[in-house]
Order: structure tokens, then C-alpha cells, then sequence
């Protein structure tokens, strides 16, 4: 059970791949972010990034999946708010998602067969590929929907990386009691 609004329910080969994920990996501009890139008069980027996403990714570490973010993008203000949430791998400055990725997996006990990626365009396509989960954004590029096993309700920016993390902790049994916690 998610508590977002999801489409159709997973089948149960996605549900199955899911729970043996342990590596969560978020791209951020299109995904944390609405992927809209705004600047200050002095040339500083700014973003900004949905606490329901941030709460999401702590849930997942609860859970004890661990977390990285790749993008593209080199920005101080992702630093921090990998930092701030406890990301346990941090790339950035990289369209090559995939081969990114491929270097987590070097120097981590994870694979292929239990990572969950989520992305929104074509630098993301190889990862998304290559995991046992890979998901996109509705305003994601349409492509994004070939390729991905599943596409959040809620856009970047707006949630989709919180309903993204509870897809995978409602397979792994563990929502639920993550949700006890609060109550």
C-alpha cells in the first residue's frame, strides 16, 4: 500500500524486484526539483526541493536501503541537501547516469538486481535500463515512459521522489510500520 494516489498496482514481478532493493537512487533536476533552473542576479543558482521527498529518502535509510543522487548538474545547494538528508552517495557534474552509477555499485555491495533509479530524461535512460526498478516523472520527456517500469502520479518537484520511496518501502512490508512510528 502507497499512500499517494498511484495508477494501476504494480505486478507482481515489480513488487518481487523491489524487495530486494537496497540502493535508491534519485536524479534531482525534473525529479527533487520541478527542473526548473533559477538564478540570482549574481549568477547563484537556486532550487528548490519538497520536504515530502526529504522525508521519503530518511524513511528509505529507516529501512535500511541506502541512498545516492547522480545529475547532472554541479550545484552547492544539492551538496547540502545530500548532506543534510544523509545521502550515502553523491555524484554530480554527470550525464553519464549509467556509467555513474556502475562506479556506486564498484564501491558498494550493491548491484544492478537491487537498485530502484528514478529519472526524468535521456541522460537517465541507461540507468533506468539497467536497474531491477526504474521509474520516471508524469512531466518527465514522454520517452522516459517507454523505458521506465513505472511513472509516479506526482510531478518532480512535487512529491514524486516521497511516492517513488513508498512504492518500494510498501513492497518491502515495511510502510506500515514506518507509519506507526508517527502514530
Amino acid at each position: 500500500m502507497s499512500f499517494f494516489n498511484t495508477s494501476a498496482p504494480l505486478s507482481a514481478e515489480l513488487v518481487e524486484r523491489l524487495r530486494k532493493v537496497t540502493l535508491a537512487v534519485f536524479d534531482v533536476d525534473g525529479v527533487l526539483t520541478d527542473g526548473h533552473l533559477n538564478f540570482l542576479p549574481d549568477g547563484t543558482e537556486v532550487k528548490s526541493f519538497n520536504t515530502l521527498d526529504g522525508l521519503g529518502i530518511k524513511l528509505l535509510q529507516q529501512a535500511g536501503i541506502e541512498t545516492a543522487i547522480i545529475t547532472g548538474r554541479c550545484s552547492p545547494q544539492v551538496e547540502l541537501r545530500a548532506k543534510a538528508l544523509g545521502i550515502t552517495y553523491l555524484i554530480q557534474g554527470r550525464e553519464d547516469k549509467l556509467v555513474a552509477l556502475k562506479e556506486v555499485w564498484a564501491q558498494s555491495e550493491h548491484g544492478s538486481d537491487t537498485t530502484a533509479y528514478i529519472g526524468d530524461d535521456w541522460p537517465d535512460l541507461g540507468a533506468i535500463r539497467a536497474v531491477a526498478f526504474g521509474a520516471t516523472v508524469p512531466n518527465g520527456h514522454p520517452l522516459m515512459l517507454e523505458y521506465a517500469h513505472w511513472c509516479t502520479q506526482r510531478a518532480g518537484g512535487a512529491g514524486a521522489g516521497r511516492e517513488f520511496c513508498e512504492q518500494i518501502l510498501s513492497a518491502r512490508g515495511q510502510l506500515e510500520s514506518l507509519l506507526g512510528e508517527y502514530l
